[in-house]
């Protein structure tokens, strides 16, 4: 890799063409794996479909059970845990209790798994 002095005495480190290519590899599969497993959901539902309609079971059963509100409550109740989980790592962290890595992957699981169990418990109360 080639470096280049600056006036101030730093070197400057010129990225080369194998780094360029490298990233540009690394999005390209990463874009053709998001693509690939959304297309054989796409296409293994609608075969699923067909083979419903074939065997003689009406539309209706594909229209989706689950209203929207529960979903948005479980999303904004999960960011909610997530961020109080960031906030208590970073407590714990600032505090020297814990080192860094460990507060925030466990806070961020403990609140966010904890909003997801009392989202279970406000969608059951809301249902009977």
């Amino acid at each position: 890799m080639e470096e280049r002095s600056r006036s101030y005495g730093h070197k400057l480190n010129i990225s080369c063409m194998h780094d360029i290519t490298r990233d540009f590899l690394v999005s390209l599969a990463a874009f053709a794996t998001i693509f690939g497993i959304i297309y054989i959901i796409v296409i293994t539902r609608y075969r699923e479909r067909m083979t419903m309609l074939e065997k003689g079971i009406t539309p209706s059963t594909f229209d989706p059970k689950v209203s929207f509100g529960s979903n948005t409550l479980k999303f904004g109740m999960l960011s909610v845990g997530i961020a109080l989980g960031i906030l208590a790592g970073n407590m714990l962290y600032k505090s020297e209790v814990i080192e860094r890595a460990p507060a925030f992957f466990s806070m961020i699981f403990l609140f966010g798994g904890l909003s997801l169990i009392l989202n279970f418990v406000v969608d059951r109360k809301v249902r009977r």
